[in-house]
């Protein structure tokens, strides 16, 4: 039987999460915590949210969060941050910690962070160390805070962020002077605005002066109207500010974020506002994720004491299974809580995986572009030509990693290790699955199991007063899904990344390391995970390779009713594989801390419960949708191998509800402290 002393506390969880060596990251923890359990909850406990309006009580998380050093969180040391270096992986945890009591908070604290992020990925050396500095609080002057303004009003809002409204144009340009540029922009759905001293809007040329698209610094001071606009009446994330802006300002040609060359009398941007889009939200994705997975796993202690509290105060006298246990004396609830629990382990385990990925990757990035740079291999094109023609050495990279150091080449593995076009080619295809699954994957079934959570306390769960704010949780789910790209821009993204032939190599890697660890850790659960993997890449080679009944091919672009489940399916795939790695780190690693010594066994048992629980779901989901795509386009004497993998894929399901049922006893038994550490 599994067994669970306590909730996992910081100890197991830095494990887990890679970060026991990192003091600075611990120390961001416990003061995005202290941020979040304090002045945040009491925030929502006195009913903040219950405006649409940016007030002064709300202004004072700007306080809070310079005070805690979470603004310069994003900062280089020589911009007056704290810490050198790429910060996926640590917005992610100070976003996991502020997301734990409201998820708005968390989105305000990161506002201007998204405002900076097209200056820090494609900004020139200027812009860059201008605007972030000035964004980091110092003492003596004002802290100055950004928005990002890309989505334009409806009904272009959310659609498609390469349809563009705003123009820009020439104002001025004497000879031999900077160019004068007139930018009207209008926006909708803008976070920070209430009180933003400067914007990166994304405009389209409307003069022949200047080419295509590009993004604008625009400040509050310049020439003309900076109006914040309409106050947004959404319904969730209250406690950030969002507003439809309205600017017409003159700014210096300088201001076009990356800057420009003039060519035959014509401005060219050095980057359009898609490239710079690109190269944002492909990492500013991931903290957005980790909000919905914070959210589950906060709930678990509040349910839990619920369901022990339940009968308490009626006739149920103290000693007595009713009075102690209350709704946990059924195995439903415990059982129902123990899904939440692995839903909101998997995702958070698939955040801080891509978190950590991403910030290998950034660096490698860099020294790529410089790299290609001084070959003269400029261009999309070019460089993706380029890396394609590398594709042998990094399937060879491949092979060698995954095979035991005693028995591989030493000299050849150092070399390709060594390689930076190797690396940046193999963690790029990594994170171009992992990153729009997770927030694919973790606001889209962490809504649901938000819903979960909310039923599990009743009535309870739509009052105000419900312990850990648990209805507003559910409801900002929605927004979180939406942010940053809504689902089916996730689902675009995996679509043409999934079938990488690297990731795809990289996937037949995971199944044999599935295959080892259901061999020699049964307890886990990984066979089922194995065999899904399997029925998946089966699948899609099939989907690939099949045409309807009317001759046209299965997997493309515009087949989305094809291509959308299968990007549903290895986001469940990767989800549960994340949380196995972390729960094996835990298992390795744990015995080094002496603190975790008498509970680690039971601990490591309860999450290996977990996780069985967690891969038999993601079998069951990636099953359903494999045998819908293939029975659904194809015969069934044309099916090949599939009912043999599908069969093994349900075999391997054996004893997955066993572990359903340990971890819904354990967590009977869990300790939990006699209140909440934030008001309820």
């Amino acid at each position: 039987m599994s067994k669970l002393a306590t909730l996992p506390g910081d100890d197991v969880r830095q494990i887990m999460w890679r970060y026991t060596d990192r003091y600075d990251l611990q120390m961001v923890v416990q003061s995005a915590r202290g941020v979040a359990r304090g002045h945040v909850a009491r925030m929502v406990a006195d009913g903040a949210r219950n405006t649409h309006e940016w007030d002064e009580r709300k202004d004072t998380l700007l306080d809070a969060f310079d005070a805690s050093g979470l603004t310069a969180l994003y900062m280089d040391t020589t911009q007056g941050g704290y810490i050198d270096g790429p910060k996926n992986f640590a917005l992610s945890l100070t976003t996991f910690e502020l997301s734990w009591v409201d998820a708005g908070a968390a989105t305000c604290g990161l506002a201007t962070n998204l405002a900076l992020a097209p200056i820090h990925e494609k900004g020139t050396t200027e812009q860059r160390d201008h605007y972030m500095g000035l964004a980091c609080p110092a003492e003596g002057r004002k802290t100055m805070r950004g928005a990002f303004a890309l989505t334009e009003p409806l009904p272009f809002v959310g659609v498609d962020t390469g349809i563009l409204t705003s123009k820009i144009r020439v104002a001025e340009w004497a000879d031999g002077q900077e160019p004068l540029l007139q930018v009207d922009k209008r926006g909708r759905f803008i976070t920070g605005m209430d009180f933003a001293n400067f914007v990166t809007a994304a405009v389209v040329s409307d003069d022949p002066r200047i080419k295509g698209s590009c993004m604008v610094i625009l400040e509050e001071g310049d020439p003309g109207t900076f109006d914040r606009g309409a106050v947004t009446k959404k319904m969730v994330h209250q406690l950030s500010s969002t507003c439809d802006p309205i600017m017409s300002l003159k700014v210096p040609a300088s201001r076009i974020i990356g800057g420009y060359t003039v060519k035959d009398g014509v401005i060219v941007p050095n980057h359009s506002h898609a490239e710079i889009i690109g190269s944002v939200f492909h990492r500013t994705r991931i903290p957005v994720g980790v909000m919905s997975s914070a959210k589950l796993l906060s709930a678990i202690e509040p349910i839990i004491r619920y369901h022990r509290t339940r009968f308490r105060g009626g006739d149920a006298q103290p000693g007595t299974p009713r009075f102690d246990q209350g709704l946990q004396m059924k195995e439903d609830a415990c059982q129902r809580l123990a899904d939440l629990w692995a839903v909101g382990e998997a995702g958070s385990s698939l955040g801080f995986d891509a978190s950590r990925k991403a910030d290998l990757l950034d660096p490698l990035e860099k020294e790529k572009e410089a790299r290609f740079h001084e070959q003269g291999i400029t261009g999309p094109r070019a460089q993706m030509s380029a890396l394609k023609k590398m594709e042998p050495q990094v399937l060879e990279y491949l092979d060698l990693l995954y095979t035991p150091e005693d028995k591989r080449d030493a000299a050849r593995f150092a070399e390709l290790e060594a390689d930076i076009f190797v690396q940046c080619i193999v963690l790029d295809a990594e994170t171009n699955v992992l990153i729009p699954a997770c927030k694919l994957w973790c606001p889209g079934v962490g809504a649901n199991m938000m819903r979960e959570a909310v039923s599990l306390v009743g009535g309870y769960g739509v009052t105000e007063d419900c312990p850990g704010f648990l209805f507003q949780k559910w409801s900002d789910c929605q927004l979180e899904a939406t942010y940053e790209g809504p689902e089916v821009v996730q689902r675009r993204h995996l679509t043409a990344t999934m079938g990488n032939p690297v990731f795809l190599a990289l996937m037949g890697h995971w199944i044999k390391e599935l295959d080892s660890m259901a061999a020699t850790w049964p307890q886990a659960g990984t066979k089922a995970l194995a065999q899904a993997m399997r029925l998946w890449m089966w699948t899609l080679n099939h989907l690939q390779n099949a045409k309807d009944a009317e001759g046209k091919k299965l997997f493309s672009g515009n087949r989305q009713g094809v291509t959308f489940p299968m990007a549903d399916a290895i986001s469940w795939l990767v989800a549960a594989r994340s949380f196995v790695d972390d729960v094996r780190e835990l298992k390795v690693k744990g015995p080094e801390n002496p603190l975790l010594a008498e509970s680690l066994d039971d601990t490591v048992g309860f999450f290996a419960d977990l996780a069985t629980m967690m891969n038999a779901r993601a079998a069951g989901e990636v099953a359903r949708v494999c045998a819908e795509l293939v029975y659904g386009y194809t015969s069934a004497p044309e099916a090949g191998e599939f009912p043999a993998l599908r069969a093994a894929v349900d075999a391997s399901l054996a004893g997955a509800r066993l572990a359903r049922d340990r971890a819904g006893e354990a967590i009977t038994g869990v300790m939990i402290p006699e209140a909440l550490d934030y008001p309820l």
